[in-house]
């Protein structure tokens, strides 16, 4: 491209609530483009096997459109706020944002979490009202409430006017008419290249901003972001500048633009191109900019969210280990560590005491079950630590990471939902009821208190809240939050459980084991009733005799264990005992296994 067709390109973000359609919508412009040619791909942008099942995006994505001579870069951001520092560093590299909301649930938190970021960088918005095919969707009031929440975002008058539009991305049309149920996608297009502006330089020589990391083993680490001025080309003699450091002359080795889902090679790009770079020696950092050697020009960016919470990962020990996985040593463990803070730029590794165990700081309890879903999916085996809360001391008081959650729920959920919140030590900050029979609450609440606040969120909502975060910053200790009172019951044997043993333990706590599965000693079986531990033999057989007796030899029946995934698991263990994680099973044990040991 020469410099001045720089007005043939469009950068521009979709933003929404989580499940609001957008991965949905990106597969419809990708295809209606005529940029992929194969009509059976679904969600293609979700290409990580957990987005797919989850049904979330984790990580934002870029892709590239061309359409009638325009080449239009899309930007998809996830709308959970766990994943928040993604958000703001993708919105930097945009002039515009497509808001997508859904035309039955309206507008929700998470929505408003990423419009205000998106205002704050003055970007241009176009609003879609999405999937208005459904049965209950209410369009006139979903037009009502994105004017309230524009009203009540907007830094200045300009902001208040956008183009609507209306469509459903699984059907494929978007169009200008509310009445509309089909057509293509046409109009959205042309909307992108009427409203959204398009880059202009901001200074006379190069600025490329990394926004992103990747990694390949051919190429080394490879740089994701924007060109904000100037031009850069394969071969070109660049430097790295951040804050006030400048790196030696490097060379950069070869350019990608992003086209559909693959990243085409170019020898040049110039102002508002969106690229991948390689031609480092060693790693870089997410906000570095690249400038041409001898003209340093660092481009103010975004920080990323400091870690609040830490686990620590160590090597599988436990009687079963090396069983199911294939990477059981320090070595894998270390190694896929590192991989993994090559691209994941919230994450913090830290060695211990011990070579067999590493503290990993993440941004919650999503960010780092994610990873360790991952890991586990690999074929690694590894053992996580109750997962702890980062303090830090400032000016000699010792202060605790604050969230500030939104709580959309049913009104008749509100007694239960505010005296748990109560107990967990939150403020209640703003209260909204809405006609429909649901109600908003806004908390700032201590972020040790979320552990474990998803599961009994959904449980208290029959599954109808929704709950978004977001980091508030560092208050002083809010005192003690009062955590799991009941004991765990503790296996004394080895070998397999039998239904006559359980028959016997039920009636003393919860069980999280079935009839014929393995157990060690020192694994815990299940949850006592009462504060305190209890020993138990879940192996035990029933005496066989030759006397039949009426009655005790009847069926057994055994109410269904409680079924404990890794995030339950996370909330539920005390510091003295450890979550195993393999391949096919995620057990909960003790710290130390022997029974006579522990006492």
């Amino acid at each position: 491209m020469s410099m001045n067709n720089r007005s043939n390109i469009r950068n521009i973000a979709i933003i929404a609530h989580v499940d609001h359609g957008k991965t949905t919508l990106v597969d419809q412009m990708l295809k209606q483009s005529g940029t992929i040619k194969e009509a059976s791909a679904e969600r293609v942008m979700d290409s990580n096997d957990l987005e797919r099942e989850r049904g979330i995006t984790i990580l934002a994505k870029n892709t590239g459109i061309l359409y009638e001579g325009y080449s239009i870069n899309i930007v998809d951001t996830p709308g959970h706020s766990d994943f928040g520092g993604e958000v703001e560093r993708t919105l930097q590299m945009v002039e515009g944002f497509l808001l997508l909301v859904d035309a039955a649930e309206g507008v929700l938190p998470g929505t408003r979490f990423v419009l205000s970021k998106a205002l704050q960088l003055n970007l241009k918005p176009i609003v879609l009202i999405n999937k208005i095919d459904r049965k209950d969707a209410d369009i006139a009031q979903t037009e009502n409430l994105i004017q309230d929440l524009f009203l009540d975002l907007a830094k200045d008058e300009s902001q208040l006017v956008f183009p609507l539009l209306y469509g459903a991305g699984r059907l494929g049309f978007v169009s200008t008419d509310s009445t509309a149920r089909s057509g293509d996608m046409k109009p959205l297009f042309d909307a992108i290249i009427k409203y959204i502006p398009a880059p202009e330089p901001k200074a006379d020589h190069l600025q490329f901003l990394t926004t992103s990391l990747d990694h390949s083993d051919f190429l080394g680490p490879i740089a994701i972001g924007r060109v904000f001025s100037g031009s850069i080309k394969v071969g070109q003699q660049v430097i790295c500048c951040k804050d006030d450091k400048t790196s030696s002359p490097l060379r950069i080795t070869k350019i990608f633009k992003f086209l559909g889902l693959n990243r085409v090679e170019t020898d040049q790009a110039s102002t508002g191109d969106i690229l991948a770079i390689t031609g480092f020696d060693k790693p870089i950092e997410i906000g570095t900019t690249i400038c041409e050697a001898g003209h340093p020009l660092p481009y103010p960016y975004v920080k990323v969210d400091e870690p609040t919470v830490s686990i620590y990962f160590s090597v599988n020990d436990s009687p079963f280990s090396g069983k199911e996985g294939t990477f059981l040593t320090s070595r894998h463990l270390k190694d896929r560590l590192e991989k993994e803070l090559r691209v994941n730029v919230a994450l913090r590794v830290e060695p211990t005491n011990s070579p067999e165990s590493f503290k990993v700081s993440g941004r919650g309890q999503l960010h780092l079950g994610v990873l360790v879903e991952n890991m586990r999916r690999e074929g690694f085996e590894l053992q996580l630590s109750a997962p702890e809360v980062i303090y830090k001391t400032i000016n000699g008081v010792k202060c605790e990471p604050i969230e500030r959650i939104l709580l959309d729920i049913p009104q008749e959920s509100q007694g239960t939902i505010m005296e748990n919140m109560g107990r967990r030590k939150a403020q209640l900050l703003n209260m909204i009821t809405f006609d429909d029979g649901r109600m908003r609450l806004e908390y700032e609440v201590p972020s040790r208190a979320l552990l474990g606040f998803r599961s009994q969120f959904l449980t208290d909502t029959r599954g109808n809240g929704i709950m978004n975060f977001s980091f508030a910053g560092y208050q002083p200790y809010k005192g003690d939050i009062q955590t799991r009172t009941k004991g765990a019951m503790v296996s004394m044997e080895m070998g397999a459980v039998t239904g006559f043993a359980l028959d016997n333990l039920q009636d003393r706590g919860t069980l999280f084991v079935r009839p014929g599965d393995q157990v060690y000693e020192g694994m815990i079986i299940g949850e006592n009733s009462r504060e305190g531990d209890m020993d138990v033999n879940p192996c035990k057989e029933k005496k066989l005799t030759n006397m039949r007796a009426s009655g005790s030899d009847e069926a057994i029946k055994l109410a269904p264990a409680r079924s404990m995934d890794l995030e339950i698991c996370m909330e539920w263990i005390k510091p003295d005992e450890l979550i195993e994680v393999t391949p096919q099973h995620i057990r909960l044990r003790k710290k130390i296994l022997r029974g006579a040991l522990r006492k």
